[in-house]
Formats: structure tokens, sequence, C-alpha cells
């Protein structure tokens, strides 16, 4: 079922609201960005994510193959989400930190199903041998 969430930053700095259903599933990856900084994602279409304020606050990191931006708040370094343009993914997408949404409650959280992805060796559509540290 989606439902609207809304997330922010640590300091608040950032704050949006996307169209999600946790249901539907979310997913961690143990590449080097996602594991260093503990990266809890849910996929949604641009169009179903909405900047509330916070533009200017953010900074933007790319590596790797550049296919995403990570962005951070300048104030408080936090990840509330990422953007960019994978076919895999169906073109276009938002990568929100689950970890972000302020009115997803605890037991919604711990009912999200988790896909886990082996980004470490570039075996994204399997998921890695251990999972339990991510």
């Amino acid at each position: 079922m989606t439902r609207t969430y809304h997330g922010s930053c640590h300091c608040g700095a950032v704050r949006f609201t996307a169209d999600i259903d946790l249901a539907a599933g979310t997913g961690r990856c143990n590449c080097s960005i996602c594991s260093k900084t503990r990266r809890w994602g849910v996929i949604v279409r641009p169009e179903a994510f909405r900047l509330l304020q916070g533009e200017a606050a953010l900074a933007d990191y790319q590596f790797g193959t550049h296919s995403m931006h990570y962005r951070f708040c300048r104030h408080c370094g936090i990840q509330p989400f990422g953007s960019g343009h994978l076919e895999q993914l169906g073109g276009d997408f938002v990568s929100v930190n689950v970890a972000c949404l302020d009115d997803a409650t605890p037991q919604e959280l711990a009912d999200a199903p988790v896909r886990y992805f082996d980004g470490r060796h570039d075996n994204w559509m399997n998921p890695p041998a251990v999972t339990r540290y991510l």
C-alpha cells in the first residue's frame, strides 16, 4: 500500500515527501559506500519524490560509474536520498534512505522486506554470501 512519507536529514535543513510502498520491498547493498554509510534504501520514480526544502543545503557525491548522485546535507552529513538513471531500474529513479523517514513506524520498518545486493562484486542481481552485517 503506497503511503506518503515525510523525511529529513538529522538537522532538518533538508525535508522531503515521497510516495512509498514499503511492503513492495527495500534494499541493502554491500558496495563500498552503502556498507560504510549503512544505507537502507527504497526506490521510487522521480514523480513520487518531492524535495520540500534544503536544495541549497545539499551536496553531491558520485563515484565509480557515476550512475548515481548521493545527496547529503552539508550541515549534518546525512544522506536522505540519492538519484540516478539505470536501465535495470527502469530509467530515472530516486533512492530514499529509509532511515530518514520521520513518520515510518518501527513496525512498518520491521515488516518491510529487504533484498540484498552484491554491489561489492558488481553482482547486482544476487545477494552477497553474508548479509547479517548489512
